[in-house]
């Protein structure tokens, strides 16, 4: 039976995952978005913002006595500012290389991104599981891609497009990074409230482009629901869980996202999910296993060294 605190960090896992999965509804919700009000990708990020950043403060507020550690400001904004950094180079990439080229380059850069901050900025040292389970993780986030049917093809500006997918990989990685680092001291909620008003405020101008008042009159319930589900409630969800487990294991967790999105197409769509995507999607499930019983094999090893070193010798 796990410990409670393994048990705490299966929790925090679930919290990071079920994030995920909300994020992976994104995609589906664009294109209708796009399709009924004529959203542009920049409009709907800038609503997603501003509305998350309402929301997490109000409930912050409501949270009496969690506050924003005067240390961890700084933090707070930077991860804002990464996080509206991610939005903009990643859906301007889809506009360049295409939707599955682009996730494919930003979703899988991603978690080697962080696991490399993480050491390197964290003091992160991620176990021989976790560089296991990260490795299924993006080979299989990469046969799903591919596996979708989308990654044939190389529009105009194919390479500008790339460039701009790395760099929402390095952007979301920041985000990660920087936000684990702030909630070892700070509450989430108040946190993540602090990012998000630091993202909407980036993000302000879109909403002043023409034409704003009519996409936001014409797409409004798919906006609070991208504003309220899958961006204040999903990240204050992955925040809480951030601060049970490690950086690393959170990017692999994070890996969700392609395959949920995926299957949405597939079911609401009739897009292609070949051989090639249900290999990737087992070897995404099987990292994700993995990296869950992480935690718990950690400590146990540690309990049985423990026990060994505290034991009377014969």
């Amino acid at each position: 039976m796990a410990t409670p605190s393994s048990a705490a960090d299966v929790r925090g896992l679930a919290l990071i995952a079920a994030a995920a999965a909300s994020w992976g509804t994104t995609g589906a919700v664009t294109t209708v978005l796009v399709a009924q009000a004529g959203a542009t990708p920049l409009v709907i990020g800038a609503v997603r913002m501003l509305i998350a950043a309402a929301l997490l403060a109000a409930v912050a507020r409501a949270a009496s006595g969690q506050r924003v550690h005067g240390a961890d400001r700084w933090r707070c904004a930077a991860a804002g500012v990464c996080n509206a950094g991610f939005q903009a180079a990643y859906f301007t990439a889809v506009t360049l290389a295409g939707i599955a080229a682009t996730a494919l380059v930003a979703i899988c850069s991603a978690p080697l991104l962080i696991s490399i901050l993480a050491v390197l900025l964290l003091g992160e040292r991620p176990t021989l599981r976790v560089v296991a389970s990260l490795a299924l993780g993006v080979a299989g986030t990469a046969l799903i891609v591919v596996g979708s049917g989308g990654a044939g093809g190389a529009p105009q500006r194919f390479g500008a497009g790339v460039g701009l997918a790395l760099a929402a990989g390095l952007a979301y990685a920041l985000y990660v990074v920087v936000t684990k680092a702030a909630v070892t001291r700070t509450a989430p909620l108040p946190g993540a409230a602090w990012t998000f008003t630091a993202a909407a405020l980036v993000m302000a101008p879109a909403l002043l482009v023409p034409g704003v008042t009519r996409q936001i009159a014409l797409g409004w319930p798919w906006l609070l629901y991208l504003g309220a589900v899958t961006t204040a409630g999903a990240y204050a969800a992955y925040t809480i869980g951030l601060r049970r487990v490690s950086a690393s294991a959170a990017g692999v967790a994070a890996l969700l996202e392609p395959l949920t999105a995926t299957l949405l197409g597939v079911a609401l769509f009739g897009e292609r999910f070949g051989a090639a995507g249900w290999v990737g999607a087992a070897l995404l499930l099987s990292g994700l296993v993995l990296v869950a019983q992480s935690p718990r094999a950690a400590r146990r090893a540690a309990a049985l060294s423990a026990r060994s070193v505290g034991s009377p010798r014969d």
